[in-house]
């Protein structure tokens, strides 16, 4: 009898999957950085060779780029829902500064993605695609505060965009939820007390 070399039959690979594949290089990325990661410690997490990669993202910068998007989506602040307009001012910001020591203290990895990304990198583009991010929060904070407090709208936007930079900082830093938490609300009754302070007479917030 002659043996016969057995053929399998080919079947459909299996799909690359994007998405799953973004999911593991935002949460790379936030956990390590951009500068701590090289295309080849992505391709072996996404499970993918080099030439697919660059088919499939275009550059490591551009994937950064995309998974800083899938973090503001899947992983954000809810600010317009926070400082929403029919919400006092004071409630607002309480509400936002808990919701960044709840995220930056208890998600997948520790700080903000985007701002710990904006603070700057090696890669200009990488860090500019951070920074155009937390520029565009900053104007949807500044741009809720305004419709109220318009003479002190700068002012109060950098105290609470430092007060989340700082959060995260600590975060990353290890300091538990819970001390996030305390602080978060330390920040929130000192901006309160300003904003009393500054508001018309007969002026409800």
């Amino acid at each position: 009898m002659i043996a016969t070399k057995k053929v399998s039959p080919r079947g459909r690979p299996r799909a690359f999957d994007t998405e799953e594949a973004l999911a593991k290089a935002q949460a790379l990325f936030h956990a390590k950085g951009f500068d701590a990661l090289s295309v080849a410690d992505l391709t072996e997490a996404i499970g993918i060779n080099p030439p697919s990669f660059y088919a499939a993202f275009g550059s490591k910068a551009e994937l950064y780029g995309a998974a800083l998007k899938r973090y503001e989506e899947k992983e954000g602040l809810d600010i317009s829902g926070a400082l929403a307009p029919d919400r006092p001012l004071d409630e607002g910001v309480t509400t936002l500064l808990r919701q960044a020591a709840d995220n930056y203290g208890s998600g997948a990895a520790p700080g903000c993605m985007v701002i710990e990304g904006a603070r700057g990198t090696a890669d200009q583009q990488a860090c500019s695609q951070a920074r155009r991010m937390l520029d565009m929060s900053r104007a949807v904070i500044h741009a809720a505060i305004a419709g109220r407090e318009p003479e002190r709208a700068e002012l109060i936007t950098d105290y609470i965009m430092m007060t989340m930079a700082g959060l995260s900082a600590s975060a990353r830093n290890g300091v538990p939820t819970e001390r996030l938490r305390a602080i978060a609300a330390i920040a929130s009754t000192q901006l309160s007390h300003h904003i009393e302070g500054i508001a018309p007479k007969g002026t409800k917030q």
